[in-house]
Parts: structure tokens; sequence; C-alpha cells
């Protein structure tokens, strides 16, 4: 009799595993590794807002195995990326601290059979050695800025370039068009610095202007946070911002609180740039897991900038970051 009864349990036993088995959607019994080089969620609203969407998206339960490393620093990040190649992870993404450095991390990586996808930020590599880049346009970024900047058409533009981490591509791609300007003599370049994204730091350029006496009448920063900074400094010296006001306030990323900013009309423009890019890698992933190929080896994301006349509460509610 109790050799009946065990028989009868391993029977039932191996049915529903069968059922189980052919349950459709059911999880992989092996997990995708992916490892994530990104910058630290605490270097802007835009960053948290893009780590929070890879986090949300590459998880267990979208079959994923996910290590994550944080760095503003590129050789920690190479460190990083090497170790994740030694690990065995499948697909490595990355949005890089700078652009250059990268061609050999990347041929490993191929070597090692690691597909490799950009997001965020371009690198200068050869595009063989990535499957694909989801990423911002961060050159017509400072285009479209600068383009709106001369519309204003001011008898001159003095302006204060605060800079992002120099050699990334976000500030590489924000300064080119504004240098330009400078190049051409169509504006002037009364301080150009990097507070590598950092407020406190924006404040202290800002207020060394101010304490110089040098005149300025634009504030270029290449994201919010340093335009908040800059700002700042502007109050505590008494100087008007904004529309119709002394300085013209410029700043990216399109956080809610600068786009209410711009509502109030204490700010001028703020550049858009989406930080949503894990869903697009994640659907092109399941591809490359399926056996089918990339249609497109760089993806980038739609973008536009706000101009405090022409904001509503709407385009806040739509296009804002965070809270």
């Amino acid at each position: 009799m109790k050799k009946l009864i065990a028989v009868m349990m391993v029977a039932v036993l191996a049915i529903a595993l069968v059922a189980c088995a052919a349950v459709p959607g059911s999880q992989p019994s092996e997990l995708i590794k992916v490892g994530i080089i990104n910058n630290p969620p605490a270097e802007s609203g835009y960053r948290a807002a893009n780590v929070a969407d890879f986090e949300k998206v590459f998880t267990e339960a979208n079959g994923y195995e996910v290590s994550t490393f944080y760095s503003l620093k590129n050789d920690e990040q190479l460190n990083a990326a090497g170790q994740f190649i030694t690990d065995g992870v499948d697909y490595l993404l990355i949005s890089a601290a700078a652009t250059d450095g990268w061609d050999a991390v990347l041929a490993n990586a191929k070597e090692a059979g690691v597909k490799v996808f950009l997001f965020d930020r371009m690198l200068n590599a050869d595009e063989s050695l990535y499957e694909a880049a989801v990423v911002s346009d961060m050159a017509q970024e400072g285009i479209t800025a600068v383009e709106w900047l001369k519309a204003q058409n001011l008898d001159s533009y003095k302006v204060i370039h605060i800079q992002g981490a120099m050699g990334s591509d976000a500030q590489i791609g924000r300064t080119a068009a504004l240098d330009a300007e400078f190049a051409a003599g169509t504006m002037t370049k009364v301080a150009q610095q990097t507070a590598t994204w950092d407020e406190a730091e924006a404040k202290k350029i800002v207020e060394a202007v101010i304490n110089s006496g040098e005149e300025f009448n634009v504030i270029y920063a290449e994201n919010d946070g340093m335009a908040k900074g800059a700002v700042a400094a502007l109050d505590e010296a008494g100087i008007t911002h904004g529309v119709g006001k002394a300085v013209i306030i410029i700043g990216f990323d399109c956080n809610k609180w600068a786009l209410r900013e711009l509502l109030a009309g204490n700010w001028n423009y703020d550049g858009q740039c989406s930080p949503f890019q894990a869903s697009v890698i994640h659907e092109m992933i399941q591809k490359l897991e399926a056996g089918e190929t990339l249609a497109q080896k760089k993806v980038i994301s739609e973008e536009r900038g706000f101009d405090a006349t022409t904001i509503t509460q709407a385009d806040i509610d739509t296009f804002g970051l965070g809270e």
C-alpha cells in the first residue's frame, strides 16, 4: 500500500511539473544577467528619474538578474564594467560619465560575448562594439536652446555659462552651440566654468561674477540644479531674473519644480532631456533573446524646449520630471 501511495505521489508531482512548464508566460528557469553602469541618482532630478525608470523595468519579475554600479568618475565606471564582464553578465548597459576611454572595455565585452547597449549618452566608440544606443541628442538640445536665446533679440548677450561634468556627452552637446556663438562674437563669454551638475558650486560661480562687478544678462546652466543655484545667488544679491527682468535664466532637464519656475516667470527657458530609455532597451533585449535582429542602431529620444511665455500647467503635468 505504501509503495502504491508513493508511486501515485510521484505521478502527481510529474503531472504538476509538466503543467507548470506548459503555462504560457511563465518565468524562464534562467534569468538574463544585466550589468548597469550609470551616474548616481543624487546627481540631479533627471538622473533620479532615469535610475527609477531602469529599476522599474529591469526586475526579476521581468526575467532579469541585475547588478548596478553608480559613479560620476569614468575610471570607476570602466573598472566596474570590466568586473561585470568578468562576472559573466549577458548584457552591459552604459550611461558613461565621459565619452572617451571605453574602446578596450567594449572590445573585451564583445570578445566575451557580452552585448552592450548605450543609454542616455553616446560614446566615442566604433558602433560595431555595441548593439544599439538609446540616447538624447545633446548637441540638438544645445542648438535648440541657443536658437531660442538668439530669438530674444537682446541688444547684447553677456553670458555666464555653467557647465556640467566635463567630457560627458551632455556637457559637450549643450556647450557646443554656445561656444559657436562665443567664437562668432555674437555673444560674450563673461564666465564659463563647470559646476559638475552641482547646485552649490553653480551658486559660487555666479557669486564670484557678481562680486567682480562684471555685467551679465544671461545665465545658461546645463541642468536645472545648477540653474537653481545660480538663481539663489541672484536673489541674495537683489538681482532680478526671469520674464522681463534683468537676467535670462536657462536650464535643462524639465524637472517639475523647474517648469513651475517658468510658469511663474522666474526662469525663461528649460530644455527637455528624456530619462526614459529602459523600456526601449528591454524590448530590444527580448528581440535578441528571440533570435531577431534590431532594426535601429541608434534611437533618439524626442525632445523639445519650453518657453516661460507659452508654457502651461498641462505641459508641466505631461513632461515634468519628479514632483
